[in-house]
């Protein structure tokens, strides 16, 4: 029996799965406010990576949710990412997480229960490693795979960090490297060589703890992670957010090296011309491979910090006790009309 493809049950892979934010913006505003309350810090009014309720005790309750299809073949290694990125949002906010509950829609006419429960299995053994509880979930029979988690942390609210704050003459850092998207389409489409294959899912697998201890720093000023939107995207919510703009050093840009090759051979997801669309003038005409790099769409992608320069040693500090070399790949400038993000190099 030949082995299972998860890939090829589903139309999209991953946080590219993404509804594109200009159209998530349309179905939001046809749905109205949500409902208001006292202790509600952080709603669906702006583009944060989860919400934040007010405990009354100096700590705030994260509350998120993240699930897509199938991004590689092996259905633990499926549970496994996915879980990942959807625990990242409450280290995002410098929050850690505390429970988690499973959803999850399964083709059983395509695909048996067994293989369900490999996906499921491989989300219980991150929850177990990073020390929260999968303590149930729900389950509907889909015509395409779908899993995910809602996950809840905790959070000290002296440490909550938001994707908005970032001050001029900041400094920008991205504790993982771009070019997942490009990475696992190539392994789609049948080109990835036999040397390159796990070097996406080694990267995706990689948790975003390390968001505790950076959201602790004074100087961070503004945090999110990166996933669907590709780095383009989550940089210009935080820069019009925080009503700035940014200049990127492309020579500088945490990049998967590999992942050019494949680039040039048109392994570029969909969902990058999506993003790229959907900035429009917020980021200007440039070379094709810097736009390419910049939106391609990230799973369990890095954080994104704005960071004061004064504090450039004890990020670097944090990063090196985490097995990570972080140096800054732009900074934060003043806003000048409608173009977010500069290129440079």
């Amino acid at each position: 029996m030949s082995a299972i493809r998860l890939t090829q049950y589903s139309h999209g892979a991953g946080c590219g799965c993404k509804i594109a934010p200009d159209v998530l913006d349309g179905i939001l505003a046809k749905a109205g406010p949500g409902a208001s309350h006292s202790r509600l810090i952080v709603g669906n009014q702006g583009r944060e990576d989860a919400a934040v309720y007010d405990l009354g005790d100096g700590r705030g309750m994260i509350a998120t949710t993240d699930f897509f299809m199938p991004i590689v073949d092996d259905p633990f290694d499926f549970g496994r990412i996915a879980a990942t990125n959807a625990i990242s949002d409450v280290y995002a906010m410098g929050g850690s997480p505390v429970m988690a509950l499973g959803i999850l829609g399964w083709p059983l006419d395509k695909l048996g229960a067994d293989i369900a429960g490999d996906v499921v299995g491989g989300a219980q053994a991150v929850c177990r490693e990073l020390g929260l509880a999968l303590a149930g979930g729900h389950s509907i029979d889909a015509p395409e795979p779908i899993f995910g988690l809602a996950v809840n942390g905790l959070v000290d609210l002296e440490y909550l960090k938001l994707n908005k704050g970032a001050q001029v003459g900041d400094l920008l850092y991205l504790t993982k490297p771009l070019g997942v998207g490009m990475l696992t389409t190539a392994e789609k489409q049948g080109r990835l060589e036999p040397g390159h294959q796990g070097l996406a899912r080694q990267t995706m697998l990689e948790t975003n703890r390390i968001g505790m201890d950076l959201a602790r720093i004074q100087g961070v000023h503004a945090m999110t992670d990166v996933t669907g939107f590709g780095l383009a995207g989550h940089l210009t919510e935080m820069c019009v957010a925080s009503d700035v703009a940014a200049r990127i050093d492309f020579r500088r840009l945490p990049r998967l090296a590999e992942a050019e090759a494949y680039r040039r051979q048109g392994a570029v997801p969909g969902g990058s011309g999506r993003n790229r669309e959907a900035l429009g003038a917020a980021l200007p005409a440039m070379d094709e491979a810097h736009w390419q790099w910049l939106c391609d769409p990230q799973t369990s992608g890095g954080l994104l910090l704005s960071v004061h320069p004064s504090w450039e040693d004890d990020i670097e500090r944090v990063g090196r006790s985490y097995g990570l070399e972080l140096e800054p790949f732009g900074e934060v400038i003043a806003a000048r009309g409608e173009a977010r993000i500069e290129v440079r190099g």
